[in-house]
């Protein structure tokens, strides 16, 4: 039989079966979606929501408890610490100060002092002082908590206003899944701020600040490095409102290059109270171990036995 012929005769065999025939079956895709009411923004009303918040806030007093995991797939194991009380102080354009305790005994963990350049380090249970520039990273995988730089928290806690000389803004619809009151997951449409920065290189996606459209308030940040990669990523739950201010109660901050994990839950938060300078100053620790970073370690030894304040 011609090959034609085989051909048209299977042609009228496929259009001679019912649709509801053995060989063919539709399938409903169900998309579970959120009935919540969502509300409706502008990209200016987003940029300036950001630009009124930044205005609104100049300083900041915090007391926390602060959740920490440590580790992931390049650690090979996650380490979660204890929760441990902490303070935050925050005075603008780029001071900051952070304290953590630790638990039971109370003394200090940590101490983390930045004028927005620099910043100082103190770890009394190593006796260690570490000093250098907020640019230095320095990647110790068995110690990823040392990576820790007073602008990632600096960046977390206050939204920075979109930079209208360096930077644009590009507004995109996106969905993101929730737990809905049911617990059930289901997508809702959310506003995604693309905040495009024009650096040396050239123009590159800096961050991505996302809202819910229940509320029109950020629920979340991205920062990405100059290669595209991911180096933060903020989640904001829970907002309250203090004296006037719309802020979270919780904040979690993911550093996924380092592996580790921080969550600020509020206790207590006070805005635009008068902050010394002295409050954010830092002595070094007599007999603590200095680390320059940026510097070889012979050299950080060397300048640690002849100097009592870096």
């Amino acid at each position: 039989m011609p090959r034609f012929r085989r051909y048209a005769l299977f042609l009228v065999f496929l259009a001679e079966i019912p649709l509801s025939g053995c060989l063919f079956r539709s399938r409903v895709v169900e998309r579970p979606f959120s009935t919540a009411h969502l509300q409706t923004a502008t990209q200016a009303q987003l940029i300036g929501y950001l630009e009124d918040q930044a205005q609104r806030i100049h300083t900041m007093q915090a007391t926390v408890d602060i959740d920490t995991s440590v580790g992931g797939e390049k650690k090979g194991k996650i380490t979660d610490y204890k929760e441990i009380r902490g303070y935050i102080l925050v005075r603008k354009p780029a001071m900051l100060r952070m304290i953590g305790l630790l638990p039971v005994v109370r003394t200090r963990a940590f101490d983390m002092v930045s004028d927005g350049t620099n910043f100082k380090l103190s770890i009394p249970p190593k006796n260690r002082f570490v000093v250098g520039s907020n640019e230095v990273i320095t990647p110790n995988p068995q110690q990823p908590l040392e990576n820790l730089r007073p602008a990632v928290i600096y960046d977390a806690v206050l939204l920075q206003p979109v930079d209208s000389r360096n930077e644009i803004a590009v507004l995109e619809n996106d969905i993101q899944t929730i737990t809905d009151a049911k617990g059930h997951k289901v997508e809702q449409a959310d506003y995604v701020l693309d905040v495009i920065h024009n650096s040396s290189a050239g123009w590159r996606l800096a961050r991505k600040i996302i809202f819910t459209r229940t509320d029109l308030l950020p629920h979340r940040q991205i920062v990405y490095n100059d290669a595209g990669d991911v180096v933060t990523n903020t989640v904001y739950a829970n907002y309250l409102d203090y004296d006037g201010i719309s802020y979270a109660k919780q904040i979690e901050i993911v550093r996924p290059q380092e592996e580790y994990d921080i969550t600020l839950n509020m206790i207590k938060l006070e805005f635009n109270k008068e902050l010394t300078d002295a409050q954010f100053t830092l002595d070094q620790p007599p007999g603590a171990q200095v680390v320059h970073l940026g510097q070889p370690q012979a050299v950080a030894t060397s300048a640690a036995s002849g100097a009592h304040h870096p």
